[in-house]
């Protein structure tokens, strides 16, 4: 039966639609700016600059308090040099997706027939909205998380080396090519810096701003301390500091235990959104509410 509410849906359906697909022909121009981007780490972008001509629609200024969060999270992850362009990305991203699922959730409730359909896609297209807002935060997490792992290695190794009478640039390349994670990276970006003619010291305050980790910023801190007593006080400076870094490294594996507990809760507590509002939905209009 064709009510009322029907026709309101279906209105403004058909605005979002209408909207969407302006978005897509005007911002067909820009899709060249997405086609570098990873398929598995940026799903459908292919389609971003939908997200990315609305932005520009709106003449967003990229200046909110979100906005200058999100660029030290994506300096750390890309480097300054990369920053506002994946800031960009970021929003269109979000938006895009947003966009698409709220579309497709009139298209659902116009098939279905059921206001439930349309109030689940709408709240995953909130969701996705939301999520991809959090991504770079995710991301640099997990890179801290999987530096700590390897940090204890890199710190034992170096100062093995250092006291067996190693200098320490020798010893730093040596441990630096020895793994592939993302400290031994910003290690290998440290040796390339110190042939490039910068000194040990100005190399381990880049290095500590890079990895952003107070742990390893400490240790970095520590050695720089240690270059200006002398190699036999750096060296055993690196042996103190690799006795905290293994108990840093127990505490840490018993935090992560703790966080994938919690992290359960979020996809169980969406599942429970969703199968509420498809219960009370067809309750409340059967009521006639």
């Amino acid at each position: 039966m064709f009510t009322l509410t029907n026709l309101v849906i279906f209105a403004v359906g058909g605005v979002f639609l209408a909207v969407w697909l302006l978005l897509y022909v005007k911002g067909m121009k820009h899709a060249s700016l997405f086609e570098a981007l990873e398929e598995k780490e940026y799903p459908l972008k292919e389609i971003y600059f939908v997200g990315y001509e609305a932005l520009n629609a709106v003449k967003y200024a990229y200046r909110s308090k979100g906005d200058r969060r999100l660029r030290k999270e994506l300096s750390v992850l890309y480097g300054e040099k990369y920053t506002e362009y994946y800031l960009r990305v970021v929003h269109s991203q979000q938006l895009t997706f947003g966009l698409t699922l709220t579309v497709l959730s009139f298209a659902m409730y116009g098939l279905a027939g059921d206001p439930a359909a349309l109030a689940v896609v709408l709240v995953f297209a909130g969701t996705a909205y939301y999520y991809f807002g959090t991504v770079a935060r995710e991301k640099i997490l997990k890179r801290s998380e999987e530096m700590m792992n390897d940090f204890s290695e890199v710190i034992s190794k170096l100062a093995l080396l250092t006291n067996a009478g190693m200098i320490f640039r020798e010893a730093w390349e040596e441990v630096a090519y020895t793994g592939e994670g993302a400290l031994y990276l910003e290690m290998q970006t440290g040796v390339e810096e110190m042939n490039n003619g910068i000194a040990e010291v100005d190399m381990l305050f880049r290095f500590g701003s890079r990895c952003v980790v107070p742990e390893i910023k400490k240790v970095a801190s520590t050695a720089v301390q240690g270059f200006t007593k002398g190699s036999g006080e750096l060296s055993m400076m690196l042996q103190e500091q690799s006795r905290e870094v293994w108990g840093m490294k127990r505490q840490n594996v018993r935090r992560q235990g703790e966080k994938a507990s919690a992290k359960l809760m979020i996809p169980i507590m969406i599942m429970f959104m969703g199968i509420l509002v498809m219960v009370l939905i067809p309750i409340f209009t059967n009521l006639g509410v």
